[in-house]
């Protein structure tokens, strides 16, 4: 027999993703620590490359563990610190390509709540039902947005 901690399915997360900086970007912002190294060279060139190190380091950790993330548990859709009940989500469109490159710039809804992120091609848009809520729709980058938004639906279905 396998025990587990949490054994109601509605309240596991049936979708979780990070939206963490793409490879080229880590890469960018690691350039800070041999920039700090350089700087202290004349100091002591120890010193400098052991700063240096734990500069890049802490700025990619930083990074990463900072980035915003989407969830969809107990029928709730997270998106970084914003969050709603799936009974108040419509069907979900996701795009990728140059729809995804349009729906976060030029057409875009310009009441919509959004979270983008560079590098990220994917995005989904999720229709807000909730006839007392300003927003209309939330615009979310996701590297999988064909299952984020088979994951709202399930969500939203199961919930209302």
């Amino acid at each position: 027999m396998r025990l587990m901690q949490n054994t109601r399915p509605d309240t596991r997360e049936t979708y979780r993703e990070r939206l963490a900086p793409g490879l080229w970007l880590l890469v960018t912002i690691a350039l800070a620590g041999p920039m700090v190294s350089l700087v202290l060279t004349p100091l002591d060139p120890s010193l400098a490359l052991v700063v240096g190190g734990a500069v890049s380091l802490v700025l990619v950790i930083l990074s990463v563990a900072l980035s915003p993330t989407i969830r969809v548990a107990d029928g709730v859709l997270h998106a970084g610190r914003a969050h709603i009940d799936a009974r108040w989500l419509g069907d979900p469109e996701y795009f990728s390509g140059e729809d995804a490159r349009a729906r976060r710039t030029h057409a875009i809804d310009k009441d919509g709540w959004n979270l983008l992120r560079g590098g990220i091609d994917g995005v989904v848009v999720v229709p807000i039902t909730d006839p007392d809520d300003p927003v209309t729709s939330w615009t979310i980058s996701s590297r999988t947005p064909d299952r984020l938004a088979a994951a709202i639906r399930t969500a939203r279905d199961e919930h209302r």
